[in-house]
Formats: C-alpha cells, structure tokens, sequence
C-alpha cells in the first residue's frame, strides 16, 4: 500500500470504534493517532495522558499543549507504577509492569465513560523490537490502529508533517525509567536526576540524546549528526558540568552515540526470551 491507503485504512478501522479513549504520551504516534481518532470520531475520542513520576515535565507540558492546539479531548489520570516491586526492581520486564498499571487504570476509565474499546499507538516497526509493553496491550485487548493500517515510524512522521502537525520530527520519548540501568531501582530520585540532566543539555542545545543512569556515573548518548560539534572541550566540559548538577559524580559521552534501547544490548539473550514470556 502507498501512503494514502495506508491513511485511509486507518481512518477505517478508527471508524470502526463507538468511541475510542487513546493512550497519549505526546508522542509522534500516539499524537497522531489521537489526531486522526478526533477528526474520525469527535468527541467519542478522548486522549488519556497518565501523570507519573516516569514522564519528564518537558514532555508532560508539550503533550498538553499539542492536545490544545488540535482541540483533541484530552484528560490527566494518575498511576501508580513505582508502587510496584515487580516494576521498581526494574528487571527486564519492568515495561510490561509500567503498560500493565497503564492499562488496567485506562480499562476502569473506559467501563466507567462508556467507550468501546482503548488504543495505544503500536506502529509497524515497533513489532520487530523488544517490548514487553506490548504483551501488556495485549492481555488487557488494547487495539493497535496504526499497526493494524501497517504504517511504520517513517510513514507517521511523514502524514504529521502533510498535516502540519509540528510534531512531525519530534526526537522520540521513551520514559524516563528506561535511562535507568536494569537491576538498579527505579526511585523518584534516580528519575529526577535523569531528567534533570537531560533538561540541562537540552538547554545546551542538545536534540537527539539520551541520560543513561549507572549509579554515580551518566552515559551520554548524543545522536552521530550533533556528536561531532560536541566532541570539543568547551562543549565537553559544559555537559560535564551539566550532568553533575543533577547529581551524577562523573559524566562520560558514549562512543558509539545515540541509539534507541540501548539498555537491551547487554540483556542476556535468555533475559530478554523470559520477560517476553512471562
């Protein structure tokens, strides 16, 4: 299918829907998707944005304001992920534990509003990675209409910016929990250091980068296109500087900048096959 079917197939399947409550980050899909489920549906969409210590305030307030912008039904719910010892041990199932408190909240929303069914923004290429999330979407029934219209990550950023959606190069925004190394405790304090030093580099300039907590020590992944501008000492010592602000002892720019997941590469393989399996 080229890119125009693909968005009619999507509009279908949200047609499909009495009413659809939309599990919203701010991010590129789950934005988009909460955009088109509007136009499709009106008022019968509704996106539901779950206020957490795990998302970074930047990110709580951009969501927000892209939802006003558009005229998207929006609300603010709560949960309670890091009271949950299974998600704060922070194995490497801790995304399906974070999904698992996600969805069952959104399910009492849906029952007690009345909709028919609640949707996540899944894509195509989100199927080839390790999610466990998606095991948690999965055993509670949530609907997956992007993936399902089969558009990749590519295919969404180019419908926003057809759009005019401003969110169409967006960096991706995964939660703050994920900068956390696995077996080291996910606490409101690890998670504010994190986006405390992200929110110090992003004043710097940065982009596309990530904070990766390893106890006293911040890995800094910067994305190769802006490494190269970073790598002088005037540059070097700022981000140091940065990065000890929030908290960290030592700072160290990852050589191989960049890359989504990163976390994963040094999961045992038997790790990663049991926290899909579970």
């Amino acid at each position: 299918m080229d890119l125009s079917e693909k968005h009619l197939k999507l509009r279908q399947r949200l047609g499909e829907f009495d009413g659809l409550l939309i599990a919203y980050s701010g991010g590129i899909d789950s934005a988009y998707l909460a955009f088109v489920a509007h136009q499709v549906l009106g008022d019968r969409a509704l996106a539901v944005i779950a206020d957490s210590a795990s998302l970074a305030r930047s990110q709580y307030g951009d969501a927000i304001a892209f939802a006003h912008e558009r005229a998207i039904p929006l609300k603010t719910i709560e949960t309670d992920e890091l009271e949950r010892e299974d998600y704060a041990a922070n194995g490497a199932d801790r995304c399906f534990h974070c999904k698992d408190e996600l969805f069952t909240v959104l399910e009492a929303e849906r029952q007690r509003l009345g909709f028919a069914a609640v949707a996540y923004g899944l894509n195509v290429n989100d199927k080839q990675e390790f999610r466990p999330g998606q095991r948690a979407a999965s055993e509670h029934r949530v609907v997956a209409p992007l993936a399902d219209a089969g558009l990749t990550k590519e295919d969404i950023r180019a419908l926003a910016r057809e759009a005019g959606l401003r969110i169409w190069d967006k960096p991706a925004s995964a939660c703050l929990s994920s900068r956390i190394e696995y077996g080291r405790r996910v606490t409101p304090e690890a998670l504010r250091m994190v986006e405390d030093a992200e929110d110090a580099l992003r004043a710097l300039g940065l982009v596309r980068f990530r904070v990766r907590h390893h106890g006293t020590v911040a890995r800094v992944e910067i994305a190769q296109e802006e490494l190269a501008a970073a790598l002088n000492p005037a540059t070097l010592k700022q981000i140091g500087q940065a990065v000890r602000s929030a908290g960290f002892a030592y700072s160290a720019v990852d050589c191989d900048g960049y890359r989504s997941g990163s976390m994963n590469e040094i999961l045992p393989v038997e790790s990663l096959t049991a926290a899909l399996r579970k």
